[in-house]
């Protein structure tokens, strides 16, 4: 796996084949692996990559849901969204921090963001065009995060899994608020209820897309999975979700935009249509129709924040200058 003689993520240690059979010993036992333990240089980077994207895409998810506060149709509906959008910015703020105690920045991790390198989650470059879409983002894209993201309350990295509690039980309860709204939409009038299934059409597909590549595709699925910082591949949380909503849909009266889609006695899980993977690498390499759109607004923020960043160090380095004072 790797060769002997290479320095690991501590910079000293030599990751001999006795050295990564001990790493996985502990790995094996479902030990905790802290940000001061050694460990493996490439168990580092699949995490500062996993967790660096799973941050960005907090973020940037707040744009597509931010862009509708002002025009949701009540009072108690700008507030609910309002506090969800607070969420993911709670959310993106907690695994930045987790991915600084592997030893990178935030500012290089925002870097890679804005220049392309580092992805963030396909589902965020889709409009979001109704405001049905606010509640199908919290019934799928959420539902589809949780069903990714609660496996990962087990990650065997320290900080990732204890930032996954807290970030699972609100994740939970924009789920079931977009629910709410597509189910209010679907026992509305019957221009709410087109307005709701228009939106489930549009979401769906994506929604699957989230899950990633088929597992023969995924080309870190394999060794995620051994150091177990995943513990359930692509397709079978894909097919999980599958189980979970199709009889959601079914209860709100809506059709999933699939005719594939059926019950499948044997395995005890519904069959599905093909997924446009051809869409699915063309949005993950930045040709989504709001690709552009997001990092620009990124940039932007990134941009006119640089002014606040400065100030909270220099106030942080009076401070610093005024405790050695007073000792």
């Amino acid at each position: 796996m790797y060769s002997q003689g290479l320095i690991g993520a501590d910079n000293r240690t030599e990751e001999t084949p006795e050295f990564l059979a001990r790493f996985q010993k502990r790995i094996d036992a479902e030990e905790k692996i802290e940000p001061k333990d050694e460990m493996p240089e490439g168990y580092r980077r699949t995490l500062v990559r996993q967790i660096g994207q799973h941050a960005h895409s907090e973020i940037v998810g707040m744009l597509p849901e931010g862009n509708w506060i002002t025009r949701a149709p009540s009072l108690r509906r700008k507030a609910a969204l309002l506090a969800k959008v607070q969420d993911e910015g709670g959310h993106g703020l907690y695994l930045y921090s987790a991915a600084e105690t592997l030893g990178v920045s935030r500012e290089e991790m925002t870097e890679e963001l804005l220049s392309g390198k580092a992805k963030y989650s396909s589902i965020f470059n889709y409009p979001t065009l109704s405001w049905a879409d606010m509640g199908t983002i919290g019934w799928l894209v959420d539902g589809a995060a949780i069903m990714n993201q609660i496996p990962l309350c087990r990650c065997s990295f320290g900080p990732y899994a204890r930032a996954m509690i807290r970030v699972c039980k609100e994740e939970s309860f924009h789920q079931r608020q977009g629910y709410e709204i597509v189910m209010t939409l679907a026992q509305g009038t019957p221009e709410q209820k087109a307005m709701a299934q228009d939106s489930l059409n549009r979401w769906w597909w994506p929604s699957l897309m989230m899950f990633g590549p088929h597992d023969a595709d995924s080309q870190h699925s394999d060794q995620s999975m051994a150091w177990k910082i995943k513990r359930f591949t692509n397709d079978e949380l894909r097919q999980k979700f599958i189980d979970a909503t199709v009889p959601q849909a079914e209860y709100l009266g809506l059709t999933i935009p699939d005719p594939d889609l059926k019950w499948n006695e044997d395995k005890g899980g519904y069959d599905h249509g093909p997924i446009d993977w051809d869409e699915f690498w063309r949005v993950v390499k930045g040709h989504g129709p709001m690709a552009k759109d997001r990092i620009k607004a990124r940039k932007k923020a990134w941009d006119d924040g640089a002014w606040v960043r400065e100030a909270a160090l220099a106030h942080a380095e009076k401070r610093r200058a005024r405790k050695i004072a007073a000792e």
